[in-house]
């Protein structure tokens, strides 16, 4: 068979977007990137009050003048700014971001187009967005585009990005893996550092060890991604489909080692699964789907 594999990914600075190219403009290469276009959502009276603080501190003086001159679209009566964060009347206080319309349609047309030749196409997404105030919650909109990808015509959808697992679902007979987390964690082997992030943690890079500087980094090794358990966990999805249906979703369960000799560390080894197991289970449960750890190890992802 043949696989397609479109990847996307929402972090990233708008100056590495490929740029289209044109009669007139030459095309840029860049990333597959997938814009978010981003507000907050108050009620009126909250809304209001947010418009006295940034009249009293100027804080948009410079965009207002910006806006006069024709750069900037006018705000509506129910739409307020402060700063570059841009507010909406509404219900209640919410966050929302939702998908942009062109970068959209351009994963749209690549599903279409791989769908004439591959037998399955895959989406892999990097996103670190969240949604409430935990990193395993994928942001309302990986679930929805994850969900678009699969309507119209995707197999899969392999999210990364987080630094650690996030949960499992199976839309329309398809999977979902909302982030896998890392396969390998080598944060502490750089030997090399620029100046930039010495200064930044008040060390002279003309004097001072990357050793140093990591030690400072992590409160003494104490915080970080390498002194989180969590960051360490991955799996290996392995599915079967029988004419567009899927038969059956496995796990191999990993763990980084975090501890022992210096080669070894956040080196991916074998897991005995319970854990990740347990940890799955805790996040997947709101998307219709279990975890069972099978006598040989194995997981079996159930919906």
């Amino acid at each position: 068979g043949r696989v397609a594999l479109i990847s996307v990914n929402t972090n990233f600075f708008n100056t590495a977007l490929a740029g289209e190219q044109t009669p007139r403009v030459k095309g840029r290469p860049g990333i597959n990137g997938l814009r978010l276009d981003e507000h907050i959502e108050l009620p009126l009276e909250e809304l209001q009050h947010i418009r006295r603080i940034a009249e009293a501190t100027n804080i948009n003086a410079s965009r207002e003048i910006t806006r006069k001159e024709g750069y900037l679209l006018d705000l509506k009566d129910d739409e307020a700014e402060f700063g570059t964060y841009k507010f909406k009347a509404g219900d209640k206080p919410r966050l929302v971001r939702t998908v942009n319309k062109n970068d959209m349609e351009r994963v749209e047309k690549a599903i279409y187009e791989a769908s004439l030749q591959a037998d399955q196409v895959l989406i892999s997404i990097h996103s670190h967005q969240l949604s409430g105030d935990k990193k395993e919650n994928p942001s309302d909109f990986l679930v929805e585009f994850a969900h678009r990808c699969i309507d119209l015509g995707a197999h899969a959808v392999i999210g990364h990005g987080p630094h650690l697992l996030r949960p499992i679902e199976v839309y329309k007979n398809c999977p979902i893996f909302y982030s896998l987390g890392d396969f390998v964690v080598e944060l502490y082997n750089v030997e090399i550092a620029p100046h930039e992030f010495f200064e930044k943690y008040g060390l002279d890079s003309a004097h001072d060890t990357v050793h140093a500087l990591l030690k400072k980094r992590s409160k003494d090794f104490t915080v970080g991604l390498m002194e989180d358990r969590r960051m360490f966990l991955t799996v290996i999805p392995c599915w079967e489909t029988e004419d567009g249906i899927l038969k059956s979703l496995r796990l191999m369960p990993v763990e980084a080692m975090k501890n022992g000799n210096k080669a070894e560390e956040g080196l991916p080894r074998r897991s005995d699964g319970k854990f990740i197991c347990d940890y799955l289970n805790g996040m997947c449960a709101p998307f219709g789907t279990s975890v069972v750890l099978e006598d040989d190890g194995i997981l079996t992802v159930k919906w």
